[in-house]
């Protein structure tokens, strides 16, 4: 993964819990990067051994840490400099999902070895969609659900999202039921 991924888990730990907890999750984990390069690619090992000593500092689940870290990566890739293409991706909460692999096309032109995951919208009526869920990486399912409601904050929508299907039970890919409501 590129050091923006984890470069974004320090600042959400640093952010809520302070340096010297993140200084300890970084012992933990037997992570010595002193600086992550947002730009530098980074073996995915590293983000799971971040995760997990999070988890254990923290007393929070794996599951619960992705949910935290997934609303927090809307805001966070906003403020880093990708607003603007975010921008483009929609104005409301269906528009943006249905947009989110061009939105990773074009992030691509400056990540070029980028392996992104893939979405799909269907089912879609007023107010539900579908989202189906593809990605090569595994584990970071449970951030979809907090990426979706970081972008229900970030379209002053409410939303309601339930993980209906699971690769990790069998199914060819994750699928989810969002149910939103634009304040």
């Amino acid at each position: 993964m590129y050091g923006l991924v984890n470069k974004a888990i320090q600042d959400m730990v640093c952010s809520r819990f302070g340096e010297e907890t993140w200084k300890t999750i970084k012992h933990k984990a037997e992570v010595d990067v002193d600086v992550f390069l947002s730009m530098e690619g980074y073996p995915d090992d590293i983000t799971h051994k971040l995760v997990k000593a999070a988890s254990v500092v923290l007393g929070l689940s794996s599951s619960e840490i992705m949910q935290a870290f997934g609303e927090f990566w809307v805001q966070y890739t906003a403020q880093e400099g990708y607003g603007e293409l975010m921008d483009m991706s929609g104005d409301e909460l269906p528009e943006f999902l249905e947009n989110l692999d061009n939105l990773h096309a074009r992030v691509g032109v400056s990540f070029p070895k980028l392996q992104p995951p893939s979405f799909e919208c269907t089912d879609i009526e007023e107010n539900s969609l579908s989202l189906h869920y593809r990605s090569d990486r595994e584990g970071l399912t449970p951030m979809i659900l907090g990426l979706v409601k970081g972008l229900g904050t970030r379209f002053d929508t409410e939303v309601h999202i339930t993980q209906t299907q699971s690769r990790d039970e069998g199914a060819e890919h994750d699928e989810f039921l969002v149910i939103y409501k634009p304040n």
